[in-house]
């Protein structure tokens, strides 16, 4: 039976979920019809998973062929709605078109303006250059003024009005109006800005702290550089660490240590090439996405792990990023192949497990994961209930797989969930899930301090991953409804493999004593 405090705790869970709902409607609701229908999309998404935990919690167990059928009609949904949003949206486009067009037409009538020039930065100019990742260095000569004329040259009333325009340090910032869609406005602009000055200046296009378009020229000497030899050096080092601790975490499950006795190799090495397939796997779809956008990515640096065998890789960009949009696909393209793959090798092994296979864990085990809990009771039902249960090997590779993934996927600086969040949701949500997530794992830890990995993990993003992401070259163009709700969808799994089951509650559920 639930006690007091699991109801609270379900209660609490319950309330919080309704009040995500509400206030994704009413966010989704000032967008209108198309507003409401992407809102739709991502409850359509969610909802096979949020039925399947709520009927766990329940004591009502799905099999296989019920969540499976959960899923596909979840697809269907999903697809249907889709086709819904892109038509509504092509209707949208025209009318605004015809409304823009309007626009530039009273624009060219009435458009009078004078631009003025000041060499010093205001407090929120300094604040919008820092928001393109630059440093101010006062002996730093501003940019030429033939430079700056033709830059001026390149703005007009159909693309982005400039009324104001202030030089300082190292580049330059445009205020004005907007007079079109922010894709089309930064592609004209940049191409016009290559045409006459080829690649001496990088453009922006980034929102002020007024909430206001701006345009804000860098010089290409700013860019992101190429790894140095020391890093690629380190790299290596790294990369050569994570199979020696990932060789000891294998030797650890099966009950030795592998370093006294290395003649076990080719116990650990099943174990040690499985959680390498993940790690590669997660590593290769980084790498596919980010060469679809023309970008460069970093080759990945391990981090080891003698509790997990790795906690998987940090990446930098080593080219400005075009979009949020690919922001997005580059980040979630890790996590996602990484996350299925360990997903599949979890229910295969779960559905592999049988009397005498290799690991024998106490059923208190699988305590440890609201996810991972949930899908071992519906595969392997009452065996559950006894003090020990024989596990296939899959099954422990594919739970180490998620927990690395979930670790990834958390939203926290430039770790692999905190991009999505920057990319979806933007810099200010970013800024405080990262204070949030940092502030949750010292709690964690504190109040967990028998398992090191919580404290270890933020530490880690503390000192080396709590920077946002810098901003892109077009910052105003959000990604669409659809990676919205994947990547909703990814953050909630996050949540549902990292939680664990209180020993009551999974009790009252037949996995261990309670």
């Amino acid at each position: 039976m639930f006690n007091g405090s699991d109801t609270i705790a379900t209660f609490s869970i319950v309330l919080v979920a309704l009040g995500i709902l509400i206030w994704g409607y009413n966010r989704a609701r000032s967008y209108g019809k198309l507003g409401i229908l992407a809102w739709l999309q991502s409850v359509v998404l969610m909802a096979p998973w949020l039925l399947f935990f709520g009927l766990f919690a329940a004591g009502i167990y799905l099999n296989l062929v019920g969540i499976l059928f959960l899923l596909v009609a979840s697809a269907g949904g999903y697809i249907y709605l889709g086709r819904r949003l892109r038509q509504e949206g092509q209707d949208a486009i025209l009318r605004e078109r015809a409304s823009q067009r309007l626009k530039e037409l009273e624009a060219e009538n009435n458009a009078e303006g004078e631009v003025r020039e000041s060499s010093e930065p205001t407090d929120n100019t300094e604040n919008a250059y820092h928001n393109v990742g630059a440093a101010i260095a006062p002996e730093v000569l501003p940019i030429p003024d033939d430079d700056l004329k033709t830059i001026k040259g390149i703005f007009g009333i159909d693309t982005f009005f400039a009324t104001e325009t202030i030089s300082y340090q190292e580049g330059a910032i445009f205020r004005g109006n907007l007079r079109n869609d922010p894709d089309r406005v930064h592609s004209r602009l940049s191409a016009s800005l290559k045409e006459r000055l080829g690649e001496k200046y990088r453009l922006f296009l980034v929102e002020s702290p007024e909430g206001k378009p701006v345009v804000i020229i860098l010089p290409s000497t700013d860019d992101p550089q190429p790894a140095t030899i020391a890093q690629k050096v380190l790299a290596v080092v790294l990369f050569v660490a994570t199979i020696a601790t990932s060789l000891e975490a294998a030797g650890i499950l099966l009950g030795f240590d592998f370093f006294t006795d290395i003649s076990r190799f080719q116990e650990v090495l099943p174990l040690s090439l499985g959680l390498w397939t993940i790690l590669a796997a997660h590593e290769i779809a980084h790498q596919v996405i980010a060469k679809k956008y023309d970008l460069r990515f970093s080759f990945p640096f391990f981090i080891p792990s003698w509790q997990i065998g790795a906690f998987g890789g940090i990446n930098r960009f080593e080219s400005l990023i075009p979009s949020r949009t690919a922001l997005f696909d580059v980040a979630f393209a890790g996590p996602a192949i990484g996350g299925i793959i360990s997903l599949l090798m979890l229910i295969t092994g779960l559905i592999l497990s049988h009397p005498g296979s290799l690991f024998k864990l106490p059923t208190e085990f699988f305590q440890g994961s609201v996810l991972v809990g949930s899908l071992a009771k519906v595969v392997l039902g009452s065996a559950l209930q006894e003090p020990i249960v024989d596990i296939h090997p899959l099954t422990i590779i594919g739970w180490l797989g998620l927990v690395i993934t979930a670790l990834n996927l958390l939203p926290a600086g430039q770790l692999d969930g905190g991009r999505i969040v920057l990319a979806i949701y933007g810099r200010k949500t970013a800024r405080r899930t990262t204070i949030a997530t940092l502030v949750l794992i010292g709690i964690v830890a504190i109040f967990n301090p028998s398992n090191p990995i919580p404290l270890y993990w933020g530490i880690l993003i503390l000192f080396l991953q709590r920077n946002l992401e810098r901003p892109s070259l077009n910052e105003l163009s959000e990604p669409d409804d659809a990676r919205a709700a994947l990547g909703l969808l990814a953050l909630f799994l996050t949540l549902a493999t990292l939680i664990p089951l209180t020993p009551s509650v999974a009790g009252s559920l037949g996995i261990g004593g309670g």
